[in-house]
C-alpha cells in the first residue's frame, strides 16, 4: 500500500513541477499506466488539462482503460475537441462507444466528426446494438484473413493488419463469402512451413457468438472457453469483431453486479457519488410492491384474530415461523438462480430441481421443528408456568407449523424464479425481499391456520 502512495506522490510531483513538457513527458513515461490513472482524481481540473495536452493520443488511451468510463467521459470533456478525438481513435472501439454514450451531447457529435471515418464507422457499428446485446462490447481490433492463402501470404497479411490492430495472438479465418470459417493460433502459423496447407493450421471448431444474442444467453457458453478472443459474427455469419477475454470478465461483473441490485430489491445498480432522487427512483418501485404485499400479509393476521385473541401466547413465536420460512425461501432462489443460468436445463431437471429443494425444505424442517418442539415446550413450562400439556400442544403446534412453512417456502423459492424465466424475465427478478415476502404470506397462513385448528378446534386451547 505504501508503494502505491510513493508512486502517486511522486508522479503528482512531476506533473506539478516545473519541467518542460519533454522533460514531464520523459519522467512519466516510465510509470505504469494504472498508477497515472490513479492520480487523476487528485489532480485540479487545470492540472489535468496540463497533463493531457503534455501526453500523447496513444498514452492516454492507455491509461483511460484504468478508468471508470464515466470518468474517462469526464476527463474527455476537459479536452479540446481535436485531442479528445485523436484520444478517442486510439481506445478500444467498444470503450470509445461507450465512453463516447456518457458524453453530453453537443460535445459528443464534434468529437465524432473530428474522428477518422474508418473509426466513425466501427463506433457507429457498435452503438447500433442494445446495451444488452453482446454486440455493444466488441471491439474491431482483430486480424481476419481469407482461407485460399499459402502460409507466406497468411504471415504478409498478419504483417500489414498488424500495423492497425494488435490482437494479433489468434487470427479469424474467412471464405470466399467472408463468412466465418475458423481460426488459426499465432504460434501454429510462425512455425509452420510455407509447404504445409493453410487449411492444416484452421481450428473450425473455434467458438463464436452472434452480436444480436442477448448476454444472459451467450455469457454460459463464452465463460466455458479459454480463448483470449471470441469472433462476433452478423445474422449472415460475418466476422463483425471480436470480444476478449478482458471484456468477457467485464461482462460477467457487471450482470453478476446487476443481479446483486436486482436480488436486493433494486431494479439497477448504485454507486457512492449517486443523487438521493436517483437512489430513491431505483428504490421505491420494489418497495411499494412489497408494501402491498406486506398489507396482504397483515390483513391475513387480521383474520385470524379471534385465535390470537384466544391464545395471545402464539403471537410471541410468529417471528420464529416467518424468519425461517423467509430463509429456507432464500436460500432456494440463490440455488435455483444459479442452476437457471444453465440454457439447456430440461424439463425433467427442472422437476429434480424442485423436488430436491423441497426433500431439503422437509428434511431440515423436520429437524429444526423437533428441536422448536422440545425447547419452546420448556421455555413455555418454566417460562410462562403452564402445564406441560398446554406447554408442548403450543409447541408442537410450532413444530409442524414449521415444518409446512419450510417445506412450502423451499418450494415457493425454486418455481418463482422458474415461473419468471418461463415468461422470458430475469429470475433474479425473484428478490430476496419479494421471496421473503411472500413467505412471509405462507408463513403467516400456516402458522395461525395450524394453530386455529389443532389448538382452538380440536385440543380447545384457550
Amino acid at each position: 500500500m505504501s508503494d502505491i502512495k510513493d508512486y502517486e506522490s511522486e508522479i503528482l510531483e512531476i506533473i506539478r513541477g516545473t519541467y518542460s513538457p519533454k522533460v514531464i513527458l520523459s519522467k512519466i513515461e516510465g510509470y505504469h499506466e494504472n498508477d497515472i490513472a490513479q492520480t487523476f482524481s487528485v489532480l485540479q481540473p487545470q492540472e489535468r488539462k496540463k497533463f493531457f495536452r503534455i501526453c500523447n493520443s496513444e498514452m492516454l488511451a492507455e491509461i483511460f482503460e484504468y478508468v471508470e468510463e464515466d470518468e474517462a467521459a469526464m476527463y474527455i470533456n476537459e479536452m479540446d475537441v481535436y485531442k479528445a478525438a485523436l484520444v478517442i481513435s486510439d481506445m478500444e472501439t467498444d470503450t470509445a462507444a461507450n465512453v463516447l454514450h456518457q458524453i453530453e451531447k453537443e460535445k459528443r457529435a464534434l468529437i465524432i466528426d473530428a474522428i477518422n471515418p474508418e473509426i466513425q464507422k466501427e463506433i457507429r457499428l457498435l452503438a447500433s446494438f442494445d446495451e444488452d446485446e453482446i454486440g455493444s462490447h466488441m471491439t474491431t481490433n482483430c486480424i481476419i484473413i481469407r482461407e485460399n492463402l499459402t502460409v507466406k501470404q497468411a504471415m504478409n497479411e498478419l504483417v500489414n493488419q498488424a500495423e492497425e490492430n494488435d490482437n494479433i495472438s489468434t487470427l479469424f479465418v474467412v471464405d470466399e463469402n467472408y463468412e466465418f470459417y475458423g481460426a488459426i493460433d499465432l504460434k501454429d502459423l510462425i512455425i509452420a512451413r510455407n509447404t504445409v496447407p493453410l487449411d492444416d493450421l484452421i481450428v473450425t471448431s473455434f467458438p463464436y457468438v452472434y452480436a444480436n444474442e442477448s448476454i444472459d444467453d451467450c455469457i454460459e457458453r463464452l465463460k466455458e472457453y479459454s480463448e483470449s478472443y471470441i469472433p462476433v459474427l452478423d445474422n449472415r455469419n460475418k466476422v463483425l469483431g471480436i470480444i476478449t477475454s478482458q471484456s468477457i470478465i467485464e461482462v460477467v461483473d457487471d450482470e453478476m453486479s446487476e443481479d446483486y441490485a436486482k436480488l436486493a430489491g433494486l431494479i439497477a445498480e448504485e454507486d457512492l457519488q449517486e443523487p438521493l432522487g436517483q437512489s430513491m427512483k431505483k428504490r421505491l418501485p420494489w418497495l411499494i410492491i412489497l408494501l402491498g404485499l406486506g398489507m396482504i400479509v397483515s390483513s391475513v393476521v387480521g383474520i385470524f384474530d379471534h385465535v390470537v385473541a384466544q391464545l395471545t401466547l402464539i403471537m410471541a413465536f410468529q417471528s420464529l415461523i416467518l424468519d425461517m420460512a423467509g430463509n429456507v425461501g432464500t436460500q432456494s432462489l440463490a440455488v435455483t438462480i444459479r442452476v437457471l443460468m444453465d440454457e439447456n436445463l430440461t424439463f425433467k431437471q427442472k422437476g429434480h430441481l424442485v423436488a430436491k429443494e423441497m426433500r431439503v425444505g422437509l428434511c431440515n424442517g423436520l429437524l429444526l421443528g423437533i428441536v422448536s418442539f422440545l425447547l419452546v415446550g420448556l421455555y413455555i413450562h418454566f417460562a410462562k408456568g403452564k402445564t406441560f400439556m398446554f406447554s408442548y400442544a403450543v409447541s408442537g403446534c410450532i413444530g409442524i407449523s414449521l415444518v409446512l412453512a419450510m417445506l412450502i417456502s423451499s418450494a415457493v423459492g425454486t418455481l418463482i424464479p422458474m415461473f419468471f424465466k418461463k415468461i422470458k424475465v430475469d429470475p433474479a427478478v425473484a428478490s430476496g425481499p419479494l421471496i421473503t415476502t411472500v413467505n412471509d404470506l405462507v408463513a403467516v397462513v400456516t402458522y395461525y391456520g395450524m394453530s386455529w385448528l389443532l389448538l382452538l378446534n380440536i385440543l380447545h386451547l384457550s
